[in-house]
């Protein structure tokens, strides 16, 4: 059982924290998150919590007013952010995960500051299991070039777990996971898959104009239509979260092996792919 001294009052100012306490069974303590917090665990916007602004535009009084006794951060941080958060005066907890053992690290973490370690590890288990069966079922397919960016402007390549969930999902991840790279060294690539799941954007990327603003019509994953908007959450939230995105990975790297959409997140609503891949060309 958790203990006096545990956090009772958390406000979390990035998705990867509710999703975590939600996962290990601790919502209730979460009084305070933010906008895109909710976005992912619907259930953080029932009414009874403050919305505040993330850890990039973090703002002390918003933090004061909740009167937290933890505030749970993760990347991307602003240095004027940081500050905000420390002269608030309540605990802080700042993660800044870049692999998937960072992120194993992290949900060990937060379930031992509010006394749930066993809850912590069935999570973590979980997690592993599922990557290494999806590992398994890809071992002996084909392994098509994958891109996967972050952002588009400027292009930024999706972060380090993300290229490992590439690879489990039987990718090659292509380019240097995280870092900002240009249109046409992604051309010279020629990626046979490309995936855009850009921060803050939902499924929203417009994928037949980056196509054709970039000049990737005759990469062969444009040129064989699979170009995919997968949702900002799946991807970008380091957290549990992640399996949904693992899934639709799967799909858009082998269809022939994963077949079925619906099964991948909330329907459709989960993995979109270009509608018009003549529209690119023009």
């Amino acid at each position: 059982m958790p203990g006096s001294h545990t956090p009772r009052r958390i406000a979390c100012l990035q998705p990867s924290a509710t999703v975590i306490l939600d996962a290990i069974g601790e919502l209730g303590r979460v009084v305070a998150c933010t906008r895109y917090c909710v976005d992912v665990v619907p259930e953080a916007g029932d009414g009874s919590r403050g919305i505040l602004a993330d850890s990039w535009t973090a703002d002390a009084a918003e933090i004061v007013a909740a009167q937290p006794d933890l505030v749970i951060a993760s990347v991307p941080y602003q240095e004027k952010a940081v500050s905000e958060i420390l002269k608030a005066g309540a605990r802080f907890l700042g993660l800044a995960p870049r692999t998937l053992a960072d992120i194993y690290t992290d949900i060990a973490t937060i379930a031992g500051a509010v006394g749930t370690v066993d809850r912590g590890e069935e999570v973590i288990a979980v997690m592993q299991r599922d990557i290494e069966e999806m590992r398994s079922r890809t071992a002996a397919s084909a392994r098509p070039r994958v891109w996967c960016e972050e952002w588009g402007k400027p292009l930024i390549a999706s972060q380090g777990w993300v290229a490992e969930l590439v690879e489990a999902a039987g990718g090659e991840f292509v380019g240097a996971a995280g870092r900002q790279t240009t249109p046409e060294e992604i051309r010279r690539l020629d990626p046979e898959v490309t995936i855009a799941a850009w921060c803050g954007a939902g499924d929203r990327v417009p994928l037949e104009k980056i196509v054709a603003e970039r000049g990737w019509q005759q990469t062969t994953a444009a040129a064989s239509g699979r170009v995919f908007c997968i949702r900002d959450e799946f991807l970008n939230t380091p957290a549990p979260t992640l399996l949904q995105g693992l899934q639709a990975l799967a799909f858009a790297i082998h269809p022939e092996i994963f077949p079925d959409l619906n099964k991948f997140g909330p329907g459709t609503k989960g993995i979109r792919r270009i509608t018009d891949v003549s529209a690119s060309n023009r």
